[in-house]
C-alpha cells in the first residue's frame, strides 16, 4: 500500500485538507481528512501545494508535434507520456472530419495502442472521440468541407458495426442534419455520447436533441449559431438546458474571458474543459499539420491558410489557471478539468479522489503548475525538469477600465 499526504487537496468538489490518501492495486483505498498525525506518516508527505484528481481532457487532436490522425506507435507513446506532466491522466483522442472510410480504421488503432499501452507511464486513453463527418456545411471551420457527410442509417450502421466500435465513446455532429436526430438515438442507444457541435441549429432543434438523448455541445461558441435575444442559438440552449455538459477551450483565444465567465456562470456545474489541442500544443511557433491540412501556429493561436483558427495550442494545466486567474474558485476550477468530463462520459472511476476511483493524482504548486503525477498509483513524471516546455502564452484577463 501506497500513502500520499498533501496540506491541501481537492475532494468531493472542495478544498481541504490536511488529505492522505491511501492506494493499494492502482485504486484509492481510503481518504483521510483533516488527520495530521496520518498526513506526517505518509510514505510520501508533499510539503506544499495542491493534490486533486488527475485532469480528464476529453477532446485532444494530438500535442507535442504529433497529430493522431497520422500517428505512429512512437508518436502516441510521445504524447501519452507527455500529457501527465500537464496534469493529464485520461484523454481521449480526436479524429476530426474524413472519409468514414479513414475515419473507422482509427478506432481499432486506438484500442491497439491502449493495449500496448497499459501498465506503462503513459496517461490512458478512455475511447474515441470522432468529431465529424457529420457537420454543417455553414460551420464546418477548419474541417474540410469535400468531406462532410449526412448521418444516414447505413453511415451509422457502418460505425456501429466497425472492428473494435467499442472504442467509440463520443460523436460531434450538427442535429439540424437529414437523419441526425434518428443517429443520436442510435448512437445514445449503443452508449455513445453525443455532442452537438459545427451546427447551425436553431434552440429548438438543439432541444430536439437533447431529447434523443444528446448530452454535450462541442467547444461552445465556436462554429456553431450564436447566442441572440429571441434565438437563443446553440450556447443559449445548451446552457439553459441541465441536460446538457458545455465543452469550453478556455485558452483566451477561442473564447475570450468575459465569455469563459458567461458561460461558467450560465452553465454551473457542467463546464467541462477542453483543450481541443493540435500537433502545435506544447511546441513552438511555426508549421504543423492537423489531419492533413497544413496550419501556422502564430502568437499563441493555430490557423490555417485562410485563416480560421484550427484546434488550440493549449494544455489542460494552462486552461486551468487561465480559468482560476479570472477570479474562479480553484476548487471548482479542478473539477471542471477532472470530475465533470469524466461525469460526461459517465466514467465515474476517474477524475475524483474518491475511494474506489482509479488513483490518477496530480500534485500541483501553489501556482497551479503540475509538479508529479500518478496514474493508477504509479508515479508517471515527477518535476518541473519533467514537463515539456511550452510556450508563452495568456494567463490572467486584461478588461479595459
Amino acid at each position: 500500500m501506497l500513502t500520499i499526504s498533501a496540506p491541501r487537496a481537492v475532494v468531493d468538489g472542495r478544498m481541504t485538507g490536511p488529505v492522505t490518501v491511501a492506494v493499494e492495486g492502482g485504486v484509492i483505498t481510503s481518504v483521510t481528512r483533516e488527520d495530521e498525525a496520518a498526513a506526517a506518516a505518509a510514505d510520501i508527505a508533499l510539503p506544499d501545494g495542491v493534490l486533486t484528481a488527475g485532469l480528464v481532457d476529453i477532446q485532444i487532436n494530438g500535442a507535442f508535434g504529433v497529430d493522431f490522425a497520422a500517428a505512429d506507435d512512437a508518436q502516441w507513446d510521445l504524447v501519452a507520456s507527455r500529457l501527465p506532466s500537464t496534469g493529464v491522466t485520461s484523454f481521449q483522442p480526436t479524429y476530426i472530419t474524413a472519409p468514414l472510410g479513414d475515419l473507422i480504421p482509427g478506432l481499432a488503432l486506438a484500442e491497439a495502442v491502449r493495449q500496448r499501452q497499459e501498465g506503462g507511464p503513459y496517461a490512458r486513453i478512455l475511447g474515441v472521440h470522432l468529431e465529424g463527418p457529420f457537420l454543417s456545411p455553414s460551420r464546418h471551420g477548419v474541417h474540410e468541407k469535400r468531406f462532410l457527410a449526412e448521418p444516414t442509417a447505413d453511415a451509422v450502421d457502418r460505425i456501429l458495426a466497425a472492428p473494435a466500435a467499442e472504442m467509440l465513446t463520443m460523436v460531434t455532429l450538427a442535429p439540424e442534419l437529414p437523419g441526425a436526430l434518428a443517429a443520436v438515438r442510435r448512437f445514445a442507444d449503443g452508449g455513445i455520447r453525443v455532442s452537438v457541435g459545427h451546427t447551425d441549429a436553431t434552440a429548438a432543434q438543439i432541444t430536439a436533441a437533447a431529447d434523443e438523448g444528446a448530452t454535450l455541445v462541442t467547444h461552445i461558441f465556436n462554429a456553431q449559431r450564436g447566442l441572440a435575444h429571441r434565438e437563443p442559438g446553440v450556447p443559449g440552449a445548451t446552457m439553459a438546458d441541465r441536460r446538457f455538459y458545455c465543452g469550453l477551450i478556455a485558452d483566451l483565444h477561442h473564447v475570450a474571458g468575459e465569455v469563459c465567465l458567461l458561460v461558467w456562470r450560465g452553465a454551473r456545474g457542467r463546464v467541462v474543459l477542453v483543450t481541443d489541442a493540435i500537433a502545435a500544443a506544447g511546441m513552438p511557433d511555426g508549421k504543423y499539420t492537423l489531419s492533413g491540412i497544413p496550419v501556422v501556429l502564430e502568437d499563441g493561436v493555430p490557423r490555417n491558410a485562410d485563416g480560421t483558427i484550427a484546434g488550440s495550442a493549449l494544455t489542460l494545466d494552462l486552461a486551468v489557471r487561465n480559468m482560476i486567474s479570472l477570479g474562479l474558485p480553484e476548487a471548482q476550477v479542478i473539477e471542471a478539468a477532472s470530475r465533470v468530463p469524466a461525469d460526461a462520459l459517465g466514467r465515474t472511476d476517474v477524475g475524483r479522489i474518491a475511494v474506489g476511483a482509479k488513483a490518477d493524482l496530480v500534485w500541483w504548486s501553489e501556482g497551479f503548475h503540475p509538479r508529479r503525477t500518478w496514474v493508477d498509483g504509479r508515479e508517471v513524471t515527477a518535476g518541473a525538469e519533467s514537463a515539456p516546455a511550452l510556450p508563452a502564452a495568456r494567463e490572467t484577463l486584461a478588461v479595459s477600465p
